[in-house]
């Protein structure tokens, strides 16, 4: 069935031939199909060919399409949280970019014993070895 003032055409494609229908199947097609995320299955089924087919032929482009889905996807999640300062996204990627944690553990996997008194504690004797020093410097 066909519209109203629906016109047939025609276009040539340049591609690979593979599998035992000869499928052409564009390289750069399976490239983008892979880029927007789509498995194997659903690339393999859009040509007409099998997963083996296009597993043997274009691991390759499948390859370079999924490493740029992830290329877009972090930079649209750096952007989520540099320019729109969304501090969900901020959160996720400390934790997950730069190893960051809610609970600071320390190199044997222990809770740090971290409490405002012995920090207090801390900073107080640095203070006081400061000023020892600066008492006991020639004039």
């Amino acid at each position: 069935m066909q519209g109203k003032g629906a016109t047939w055409g025609s276009r040539t494609v340049q591609g690979l031939i593979v599998g035992r229908n000869k499928a052409i199947v564009p390289p750069e097609e399976v490239e983008d199909l892979a880029a927007l995320g789509c498995n194997n299955k659903e690339i393999a089924e859009w040509f007409g060919i099998t997963e083996q087919t296009l597993r043997y032929n274009f691991s390759d482009f499948i390859i370079k399409g999924k490493e740029k889905l992830k290329h877009s996807l972090r930079r649209a999640m750096l952007h989520n949280a540099c320019v729109n300062m969304n501090a969900a996204v901020q959160i996720f990627l400390a934790k997950n970019m730069l190893g960051m944690a809610d609970q600071p553990q320390s190199a044997d996997n222990d809770v740090l014993p971290w409490t405002d008194e012995e920090e207090r504690d801390e900073i107080l004797e640095e203070l006081e070895d400061e000023l020892n020093n600066t008492d006991n410097a020639p004039e």
